[in-house]
């Protein structure tokens, strides 16, 4: 959670339409219901969307589905272990929306 953490820290909430975390068929406890009921905390302003994998994936096809899941017109892929740095989002989208 220390990503999801650290992009709801450093993104300004207008520029943050959607987070789709991936569980590429996961066997901890914890990554299970608790992780459903965490996730809808008022915090997270209903962003995080949890998809499930039925099988093992990996990690392209599980960014693959991730992709598949999301809604939002730009997607970036950051893994377990990333922690967003403050404004984080503002250049990135910038530089998408000069290249459109």
């Amino acid at each position: 959670m220390r990503t999801i953490h650290s992009i709801f820290n450093a993104s300004p909430a207008h520029l943050l339409q959607q987070v789709v975390m991936v569980d590429d068929f996961s066997t901890k406890d914890h990554l299970k219901a608790k992780l459903e009921e965490y996730i809808k905390l008022p915090r997270f302003e209903n962003k995080i969307k949890l998809v499930r994998t039925t099988e093992r994936e990996g990690l392209i096809r599980g960014r693959i589905i991730g992709a598949q899941n999301s809604d939002a017109e730009v997607v970036v892929f950051l893994d377990a272990h990333c922690e967003c740095g403050k404004n984080w989002l503002p250049p990135l989208l910038a530089e998408v929306a000069l290249n459109r």
